[in-house]
């Protein structure tokens, strides 16, 4: 089971337990942030449209701004900085992971273990991944729905997937989004912000 933020509300204007409605979404529990390029894909709708801006006498010959809108989620994302169509779309698919990662949580009532993909970057206890590498949303989502699970407890969720309190609260730094919805959440709990 998966629960959605509404998406009628920005992301930075919403309670994170306030404002939450539950919908089944995924494949076979997988999170959307963690589906293989071509699933996300076909649960998307593309836009394409010409952007105003720099980039010279060439940019607004061709339509290379890119938005992408999960259906089954409403989660939207896009790029417009690049002047190539196919830059563009991947970067906007990066950044609708990023987002799904952020908004989409994953409840699970069954016994639960850390991903393969979280076992690969988790060495003896440190996480080793760049904000920028493909696998990070992925990793994201799954600290994001284990500090959910755990009712924002860092400790219990560190210890849920194998790694330190440090090295979760150094992840969420790296995704500053991530901190604040965490922080905000510890906040309406009564619990102290991470640093």
């Amino acid at each position: 089971m998966f629960q959605v933020c509404d998406a009628s509300e920005s992301l930075s204007s919403r309670g994170l337990s306030t404002a939450i409605a539950e919908r089944k979404i995924g494949v076979a529990g997988m999170h959307p942030a963690a589906l293989p390029d071509d699933e996300l894909i076909r649960a998307c709708e593309f836009r394409r449209q010409r952007r105003s801006g720099p980039g010279g006498q060439h940019r607004n010959k061709v339509e290379t701004a890119v938005f992408i809108r999960h259906l089954p989620t409403g989660v939207e994302a896009s790029a417009t900085e690049r002047r190539s169509q196919e830059q563009n779309r991947q970067q906007a698919l990066f950044r609708l992971r990023i987002r799904l990662a952020l908004e989409i949580r994953q409840l699970s009532d069954e016994p639960w273990s850390p991903s393969s993909t979280w076992q690969s970057r988790n060495v003896s206890g440190r996480l080793a991944i760049n904000p920028q590498h493909e696998d990070f949303p992925t990793v994201l989502a799954e600290a994001m729905d284990v500090v959910h699970n755990e009712d924002y407890d860092v400790k219990k969720a560190a210890a849920r997937l194998s790694s330190t309190s440090s090295q979760i609260v150094k992840l969420l730094h790296n995704q500053p989004e991530a901190l604040r919805l965490v922080n905000e959440a510890r906040k309406e709990r009564a619990m102290r912000a991470l640093q």
